[in-house]
């Protein structure tokens, strides 16, 4: 595997840990309709259901996690969405979260978890 696929997997499993640490069930993991992928799918205790956009980069990276978040990429994210509410019949709030991982030198992750980054709940 190279070394962005690693750091982007393993980036995905930290904040997948996050967010089970933080009341989060993993529902979906790398969920495709092409041409769109959903990193992470989650419920949380009040039933709403969070479509979580992971971005990874290593410490010192020419750009950040959050420059990836582009607004492109936030209308496939929309077009994903939308097909997977339709697809499961969800009809409870749904918010799309974006969290940025930096991995350092030491193996550590720094995570930002930045919930409803694109204000599009419905």
């Amino acid at each position: 595997m190279g070394d962005t696929l690693r750091i982007g997997a393993e980036g995905e499993k930290a904040a997948m840990e996050w967010l089970r640490q933080h009341g989060h069930v993993v529902v979906e993991r790398n969920w495709r309709t092409p041409p769109h992928e959903i990193d992470l799918v989650t419920l949380t205790n009040e039933g709403h259901y969070h479509f979580v956009e992971v971005k990874t980069r290593h410490i010192g990276s020419l750009t950040t996690p959050e420059e990836a978040l582009t607004s492109k990429k936030i209308r496939n994210l929309t077009k994903a969405i939308n097909h997977y509410v339709q697809m499961h019949a969800i009809e409870a709030e749904v918010w799309l979260d974006f969290m940025a991982v930096v991995e350092h030198d030491d193996g550590s992750y720094t995570i930002d978890y930045i919930p409803d980054a694109a204000n599009l709940r419905w």
